[in-house]
């Protein structure tokens, strides 16, 4: 396959990537190429709501700048350097959990949905963020963990201390056990991060007792969401903080508050989120154009709301409508609810995005999808279709904090299955040749209209750290498994902001709380601030024309004439140029077609055309 010579993993030094692109060769050729008549999506229009066409920027707090020395992120130090991301171009912030916590899911084990974690900060440190952030043209968004709470949450333990059939219990799901003697689990369901998702309690008699459901680790205790109290009180902590100013909620494992009645037994092994095959099966259009307006009805051969009965199930959608009631009732500008819904197929995807339930829903069809031009193309229509069909925008993802990130799986060849983590033990990708095709996946998502979520450390290109020592590792998912499965720890070691300083620039502190490899101090922000060629310089070009372009409202055409290895479409809207995109994904070099004027390339450009895995956006005139 054709690389380029080029080492993308070190930033070149020329003072600014614009003067490159003025100088990138005239690329017209005599390709064969028309814009197809069918608009596979007609775009927003210009008074498109903020949402529709936002940039999102990810920040995990743990991993983001450490303020106090003590090797762990925290508010502070995301306030601190809040000038990278209004410099960089993104439109908002989303926040991982900092609440109150013990922190055995690092946060996703909330034990006060009101307080910060003192390893975090405190509520006015969290204050002084949204406040900077509001001085920078930032909006912010927080997360929200309404599946399960952590098991020193005050509800939970007042359940411990109560019998059985109490109202304490009853707010989360204790049920008798099977067996002769109550001694099984009451049903087959397997935790997300290993073993049983039930364990059994010892009652205040000493007697063994109950059992209490958590699909993910046992300190993380699901609630009961048929009980009215349970969702009276997570509609008083959104009014909690959006009264604070954030700008929205981004919902943790969205699908999975409601259960199926009776609690049948699972006919699927459930298995980490976030295990994707990288590039694997190819993605099916699983929307029938034909049938896009009656999504309700929309069937599938393999329904998991039956094979997983704790995933994606109807009642979930009144939860969320009363939410966006909370929401609307806060006016402009609007507040926003994304899910995390690792729901298929599409059809079932986009009912959490109806007009009158969440805003966006992450694509992760799209991040799951295999590095080949036919299944990008076969997603990007499928997805646009689908969220057209409810008339919400598609969010576009390719990174964040459950998965091995796309500079990484993008190392390995298509079809190869990423493993839930990667350990120096198991077959490394090819770091320079992820990086080359991150890239060119990047400005092909940018492309893209809707909006779009970034995960933090990807501007810098960062790969996953695979040479974790075994003894560090905090990921649940590790020691639940017993090390079978290596978990997320790779994509959460902390950012590198100096080349050569203590902690790469981190914090005061020489160690953190997951080590950086030693490739980081390569890919620190100051090495790249202003390096020709480095892949910060190529975001903060990509987003600024975006931004210029409005390519988030755009409308989307595809161009035929290349073949099976290219990716190609044209983003246009009313009152600018057309920007045609081609994402060369094959071995041989293509041109593009006469009148074009090249903005921007994710690498290298040859004289003949553009080159394997590079991306080009193009005025076509």
């Amino acid at each position: 396959m054709t690389q380029s010579a080029v080492d993308l993993t070190t930033p070149l030094t020329a003072p600014s990537i614009r003067p490159l692109i003025a100088r990138l060769p005239d690329l017209s050729g005599d390709a064969t190429v028309r814009e197809s008549a069918v608009v596979t999506h007609h775009g927003a229009g210009p008074d498109a709501a903020w949402w529709r066409q936002a940039v999102i920027y990810q920040i995990y707090p743990r991993s983001w700048a450490d303020s106090d020395g003590d090797g762990i992120g925290d508010l502070p130090g995301i306030t601190a350097r809040l000038d990278h991301l209004s410099r960089l171009g993104v439109d908002a912030i989303w926040l991982s959990p900092f609440y109150t916590s013990p922190q055995a899911d690092a946060g996703y084990d909330v034990a006060d949905y009101r307080d910060v974690d003192p390893l975090f900060g405190t509520l006015g440190d969290a204050d002084a963020l949204i406040a900077r952030a509001r001085e920078l043209d930032l909006r912010v968004i927080v997360d929200l963990v309404p599946n399960h709470s952590s098991d020193e949450h005050a509800w939970f333990q007042a359940a411990l201390a109560a019998a059985p059939g109490s109202a304490e219990r009853d707010l989360y799901m204790f049920r008798e056990g099977a067996g002769d003697a109550g001694e099984l689990p009451p049903n087959n369901w397997q935790s997300v991060f290993g073993g049983p998702a039930w364990t059994r309690i010892t009652e205040g008699d000493g007697q063994a007792g109950q059992w209490y459901l958590h699909l993910f680790d046992p300190k993380q205790p699901d609630f009961n969401w048929e009980h009215p109290a349970v969702r009276a009180e997570f509609e008083s902590v959104l009014r909690f903080w959006l009264d604070r100013g954030v700008d929205g909620f981004r919902v943790d494992v969205a699908h999975g508050l409601i259960k199926a009645d009776g609690l049948p037994d699972a006919q699927e092994r459930t298995t980490m989120l976030g295990d994707t095959v990288s590039d694997g099966a190819a993605v099916s259009d699983d929307v029938d154009v034909d049938d896009v307006d009656d999504v309700d009805d929309a069937g599938d051969a393999d329904d998991h709301r039956v094979d997983t009965p704790y995933w994606d199930q109807d009642g979930v959608h009144e939860v969320y409508r009363a939410w966006r009631r909370v929401l609307d009732g806060y006016g402009a500008p609007d507040r926003i609810l994304c899910a995390e819904a690792w729901v298929e197929p599409q059809s079932r995807a986009v009912l959490y995005v109806r007009p009158d339930e969440m805003h966006q829903a992450f694509n992760f069809d799209f991040l799951q999808t295999p590095w080949r031009a036919p299944d990008l193309t076969s997603v990007i229509k499928s997805s646009l279709r689908a969220a057209d069909s409810v008339g919400a925008p598609s969010t576009w993802v390719l990174s964040n904090h459950d998965v091995v990130r796309h500079t990484t799986r993008l190392g390995y060849a298509p079809g190869y299955r990423v493993p839930n983590g990667i350990s120096a033990d198991d077959a490394q990708p090819d770091e320079a040749l992820g990086l080359h095709r991150a890239r060119a996946a990047t400005a092909l998502m940018l492309a893209l209209p809707g909006s779009a979520y970034l995960y933090q450390g990807e501007e810098l290109g960062l790969p996953d750290s695979t040479d974790l020592p075994h003894h560090v590792r905090q990921d649940p998912t590790f020691g639940r498994t017993d090390g079978q499965e290596i978990g997320r720890d790779g994509c959460r070691v902390p950012l590198p902001w100096v080349g050569g300083a203590p902690s790469l620039g981190f914090g005061p502190a020489e160690a953190t709380w997951l080590p950086q490899p030693a490739s980081y101090d390569h890919y620190a922000v100051d090495r790249q601030e202003g390096a020709t060629g480095s892949t910060l310089e190529l975001y903060r070009s990509l987003l600024a024309a975006r931004r210029d372009l409005s390519l988030g409202t755009g409308s989307l055409s595809f161009v035929e004439g290349y073949g099976n290895d290219v990716v190609t479409f044209v983003n246009d809207a009313e009152g600018r140029d057309r920007l045609l995109v081609v994402a060369n994904l094959g071995e041989t070099t293509v041109m593009l077609p006469p009148g074009c004027e090249v903005i921007v390339a994710s690498g290298p450009l040859a004289e003949a055309g553009v080159p394997t895995d590079t991306t080009v956006w193009a005025r076509w005139l």
